[in-house]
């Protein structure tokens, strides 16, 4: 369970980090993002949208308790992620900045695993204890 909870952690402060790190531009509209924003072709209005939803993600998955809000919250990131990529893709952006969104992905599954894991543990040495 130790080790669960330790990677689960690590996983998930990463991806909070990321996702925090990202939407504060957004909430702020520096001018760096709206400048992506432009070259992406979206309205610069939907910016601070964007970044509180991805903040009130962030709280979502790092709260306990809530897991159909967390669950809203990993697929919402996904979203994001994979809507952001295909964004890039489609104005013809180099393949080398795809990193960033592989490496969210990679945190995302890997925090959304081992949440499961987590959580199924815990219901595991729950019964255990009960039946003991």
């Amino acid at each position: 369970m130790k080790k669960i909870n330790i990677i689960y952690w690590i996983f998930t402060g990463l991806l909070a980090a990321l996702m925090v790190l990202g939407s504060i531009p957004d909430i702020m509209s520096v001018p760096d993002a709206v400048a992506l924003f432009n070259h992406l072709g979206y309205p610069t209005y939907l910016l601070p949208f964007l970044g509180i939803a991805k903040l009130l993600g962030v709280v979502a998955i790092l709260i306990p308790g809530f897991p159909r809000i967390k669950e809203w919250a990993y697929a919402g990131f996904v979203f994001d992620l994979t809507g952001a990529m295909y964004s890039s893709i489609s104005v013809g952006d180099p393949a080398s900045e795809w990193l960033l969104f592989i490496i969210g992905y990679f945190l995302i599954a890997g925090s959304y695993i081992f949440h499961h894991k987590k959580v199924k543990s815990a219901s595991l040495s729950n019964k255990n204890s009960v039946t003991v």
